[in-house]
């Protein structure tokens, strides 16, 4: 059998998704079953235990398919928005419900319990989070579960940004997270990914996988807005010719920087550019 990447595909060898029978070795197969993520933010990480590496971050109102829960309050699934497996709080988790309609487009936006700002906010929910409206007026959207969120900070779920170069600049100053996918903390990849779904635009989680799969590649003195500069390991946006964006270790933040400064300091750590594409 040929093998499968587990970041993308559910299985282990004590137990695999249902549908990948025939392809992978297991103990045991299972169906899964669906879950909706109710937390704003919740971590998916590596290994069932809390100080386990950091792979991604689910949030609020995407999809999870769950194939085992322990007694310990973990679940192991994969998110429907990129197909990343791991390890996630079973208390981050509910069963489905309505179907969202809007998402948050602000880079943070808070949740109050009735329409006035005044009150104490119950959740603060990252760009990207996914709610259902059943009302809304100029001010407040209220969600299924009673949440009165600025309306001003929310779009429809098939709106898209204009500019994902725009949407990524949003973030500059935000601390460096490893896994991270929010103004709280994000990686390099988490970035491109974030900024490219408020455009619409589907996209993987690591960088060695949107490598594989955006665009198309080009010489990098063609160099324009929007496109991707991959190392090994790492990924930036381009600005424009002459600069880039990218969240990294250096800085520990989201940055911009001339792209000559950022070729030469990553070079001396010995990584060479590996590819440059372009989207559309």
């Amino acid at each position: 059998m040929s093998k499968l990447d587990p970041r993308l595909h559910p299985y282990r060898p004590d137990l695999a998704a249902e549908h990948l029978r025939g392809q992978v070795e297991a103990a045991r197969f299972v169906a899964g079953t669906p879950y909706e993520v109710i937390e704003p933010i919740a971590d998916l990480r590596r290994a069932p235990v809390p100080d386990a590496p950091l792979d991604t971050q689910a949030l609020m109102g995407e999809c999870v398919t769950v194939y085992e829960t322990t007694e310990e309050g973990w679940a192991w699934g994969q998110l429907g928005n990129d197909g990343y497996v791991g390890w996630l709080s079973a208390n981050a988790l509910i069963a489905p419900g309505p179907a969202p309609t809007h998402h948050v487009a602000a880079l943070r936006t808070l949740a109050f319990p009735g329409p006035d700002i005044k009150l104490p906010p119950l959740l603060g929910l990252p760009l990207g989070a996914r709610v259902s409206i059943v009302k809304a007026d100029e001010r407040f959207a209220v969600t299924a579960s009673g949440l009165y969120l600025p309306a001003v900070h929310l779009t429809t779920l098939d709106a898209a940004e204009p500019d994902y170069v725009t949407v990524a600049e949003k973030f500059l100053g935000t601390p460096y997270l490893w896994g991270g996918r929010t103004s709280l903390g994000i990686d390099c990849s988490g970035l491109v990914q974030v900024a490219l779904a408020a455009a619409g635009l589907p996209c993987p989680r690591d960088s060695d996988l949107q490598e594989q799969a955006l665009g198309s590649r080009l010489a990098f003195s063609d160099l324009r807005r929007g496109d991707l500069i991959f190392w090994m390991g790492h990924v930036a946006i381009a600005c424009d010719g002459d600069t880039l964006i990218h969240a990294n270790a250096h800085h520990m933040a989201v940055a911009v920087e001339p792209v000559a400064e950022a070729l030469a300091r990553i070079k001396k750590m010995g990584s060479e550019v590996t590819s440059v594409r372009r989207l559309g």
